[in-house]
This record gives structure tokens, C-alpha cells and sequence, in this order.
């Protein structure tokens, strides 16, 4: 018997030019917060002025709001919650990448609610509270193609006092509206443009592996795993090649809508808790350093082996027969894209610090284990990342 359930509620404007058509939509409101990071390529490329240049179109008042962090904290989303109350904004746009968007989210949430966000996450020390009030409306506009996050409900914080990083959202954390215009993607430098395809991949593949998939999400999952097989080289390579970008781009907004409608396995707990402790070291890139010993972990307890060969199959390996194929598949690659070879001692972690990862996986985001095809122990987390530490 099939049951299931499918909830994606935004409208998403997709291709090359799309931003142009920001100020001819109703947009929920006539003031905005843009919320964007600290760093200068949305203002360097003219990407903050177009955005500016559609609001005006509809005569729409705004304020930046530009701290937001590679990894976004705590500190960062109550601030940006007052400054949009005090400021009586009606809707928040999340303009950059992942961080910026999750961030947009996070605050959307605090400009409607008092406390600390800290009291409406669930897990390590979050307290779990209901959230009151509906979250101000979210504008996302993606200048990056790895989280996905402009077709998902899902933000991803960072404690600060504690290096606890926690995922939360909730169908009100949809976005309202989501601009994924490839044109914005074009000036991501090669290594970005590698780790966050490589996020985008292993949000496909974990959502095909979920014990919650289902016949939509693994249609859209095989479809985003097949486009970065395509064309994730491709765009590395040649990061003007817009069509390359288009692909690239497709494949992140379906592995969001994949994250929407299954969801992530623990593989992502076990990559932020890294990057949660050692805020330098990129999600994609500690993602890529265990995928690996991950995913032949899997194959190992045989936990979905015809799975596994349909990911080989979308990804470029037409004549996989057996579940390592996709292993092989997945090192060839992250070596031809030049992401093989990422050390977690290069970003200061030791391999005694590797326990501590194990225990806050489980203790932040131990929801994703329970998700897994097969019971992952503790063990399990420990060996894959010692037999991932360089």
C-alpha cells in the first residue's frame, strides 16, 4: 500500500534572467529586510543593487541587514529579529547562498516572537518551545546551487557558546517566494561551486536512502543525482558555461524539494557536528571528507543495496551492477572536480577530537539516525570518521 505526503508550498521562479521578474510579483508587503553575510560578493557583483532596483519598481522601503556568517550563529538571528521588529518590516529576503537564506529564515522567525532562538530549536540544548507567531514571509533569492534551501522549509544555526549547529523549520518556514536565477551562480568561484555541489549530491542521495522516500521524492532525487553526474564537472571546470550552471542549479533546488518531502540521514548529523566545533571547515567539504567510508558503511550492512545502484546508474555509472560501483562512481568524481584530497587536520582537528564529534551528532541532530535505512551505532559514527581523518 502507498501512503504519502507532499507539502512544497512556494512558488519558485527558475532561469537564467529570472531575477528581472522580482518587481512584477506581489511581493507580501511594502518593507523588507534583506539579509545577506558579511562577505562583498552580493554588493562586489551588483547582485544587492538589482535586488534594490525591483523593490523600487513597486516603490517597496528596505534595510540590510549584511553580518550573517559562512555558518550562521545564534547571536546573529536575535539581532537581526529586533532590528526587523524595531523596524516594522513585513517580510524578510534572504539574498546569497545557503547561510544568508537560513539566516533569513531563522530571523523571520524571531521578528514575531520574543526570546532567544535558542528556546525554539529542537535538540542538544535547544529548548523546544512552540513557536507563537507565524514567522514574518520569506523572499529567497540563491546566488549559490549546494543547500537547497530555496525549496525547503529547513534552517541550520550554530550556538555559539557551545559549537552546537541544529537544523529546525517548519511549514511555515517555507519560503514565499524563490528566485533561482543561474546568471547569480556564475561568478562562484571552482572550490565553492565544487563543495556545494557535492552538498547538493549527498542531500539527493540521502533523501533516496531515507526510510521516509517515497515515489516523488525518488524521482526528484534520481534526477539531481543524474544533472551533477552531468555537469557538476563541468561547471567546476568552466564556471561561466551556463548551462552546466543551469544543471547544477536544477539539481539543487529538486534535492531541496527531496529535503522537503524525505529528508537527510545521518550523514549530515556527522558533518555539522564538525563544522559546528570548527567553523572554518566548509559543510560541503566535511561532507566530501566522509562520504566515502559513509556510504560504504551502507553497502557494508547491505542496507539498501538496489538503492545504491540506481544512485551509481543516475550518476553517471549506466553499467553498475553492484552497490560499491556507486563508491567508485562518487571518488572519481570528487577527483576529476579536485575536492579528493581534503584533510580534517588542515582545518586544526585532531584525531582525538573525533569522540566528540560522535556525541554531538547524536545529541544535536539525532533525528537524522532514526531516519537511516539501518540502525548507524555510535560505533559505526566513530569508525567512519577515523577511517576518513587525514
Amino acid at each position: 500500500m502507498m501512503n504519502f505526503k507532499y507539502y512544497i508550498p512556494t512558488r519558485i521562479l527558475f532561469g537564467a534572467g529570472s531575477l528581472q521578474q522580482l518587481g512584477d510579483q506581489e511581493l507580501p508587503g511594502k518593507k523588507a529586510m534583506i539579509v545577506t553575510t558579511h562577505g562583498q560578493s552580493v554588493k562586489k557583483y551588483g547582485y544587492l543593487d538589482r535586488v534594490i532596483e525591483q523593490l523600487e519598481k513597486q516603490n517597496i522601503e528596505y534595510l540590510l541587514f549584511d553580518k550573517i556568517l559562512p555558518n550562521p550563529i545564534k547571536s546573529h538571528v536575535n539581532e537581526g529579529g529586533r532590528l526587523a521588529k524595531a523596524e516594522h518590516v513585513n517580510f524578510i529576503i534572504g539574498l546569497g547562498g545557503g547561510s544568508a537564506i537560513d539566516a533569513a529564515k531563522a530571523i523571520a522567525i524571531m521578528a514575531t516572537n520574543d526570546g532567544d532562538y535558542w528556546d525554539y530549536v529542537h535538540g542538544g540544548t535547544g529548548l523546544g518551545k512552540e513557536v507563537v507567531h507565524d514567522p514574518l514571509p520569506i523572499v529567497a533569492i540563491t546566488t549559490t546551487a549546494g543547500t537547497g534551501t530555496e525549496a525547503d522549509p529547513w534552517t541550520v544555526t550554530t550556538k555559539e557558546e557551545t559549537g552546537e549547529k541544529i537544523g529546525s523549520g517548519y511549514d511555515k518556514t517555507f519560503p514565499f517566494l524563490s528566485i533561482v536565477d543561474p546568471e547569480l551562480m556564475l561568478t562562484v568561484p571552482s572550490l565553492l561551486t565544487a563543495y556545494q555541489g557535492f552538498d547538493a549530491l549527498f542531500h539527493s542521495c540521502e533523501g533516496y536512502l531515507n526510510k521516509a522516500h517515497n515515489p516523488i521524492s525518488d524521482m526528484y532525487a534520481l534526477k539531481s543525482i543524474e544533472l551533477i553526474g552531468k555537469s557538476l564537472e563541468i561547471v567546476v571546470k568552466d564556471g561561466k558555461n551556463i548551462k552546466a550552471r543551469e544543471d547544477v542549479a536544477l539539481a539543487n533546488t529538486l534535492a531541496g524539494m527531496v529535503e522537503s518531502i524525505s529528508g537527510c540521514i545521518s550523514e549530515h548529523s556527522i558533518a555539522h557536528a564538525m563544522s559546528g566545533y570548527v567553523p572554518n571547515f566548509e559543510h560541503g567539504a566535511a561532507l566530501i571528507s566522509i562520504s566515502k567510508e559513509y556510504y560504504t558503511m551502507l553497502i557494508e550492512k547491505h542496507a539498501c543495496d538496489q538503492r545504491i545502484i540506481d544512485m551509481a546508474k543516475a550518476l553517471g555509472n549506466k553499467d553498475a551492477k553492484k552497490p560499491q560501483d556507486f563508491v567508485y562512481a562518487l571518488v572519481n568524481l570528487q577527483a576529476h572536480c579536485g575536492v579528493d584530497g581534503i584533510k580534517m587536520s588542515d582545518y586544526g582537528m585532531t584525531y582525538d577530537d573525533l569522540p566528540r564529534f560522535v556525541q554531538s551528532a547524536r545529541e544535536t541532530m539525532g533525528g537524522l539516525f532514526e531516519s537511516d535505512p539501518i540502525e548507524v551505532s555510535d560505533n559505526d559514527v566513530l569508525n567512519i570518521l577515523q577511517k576518513s581523518y587525514k
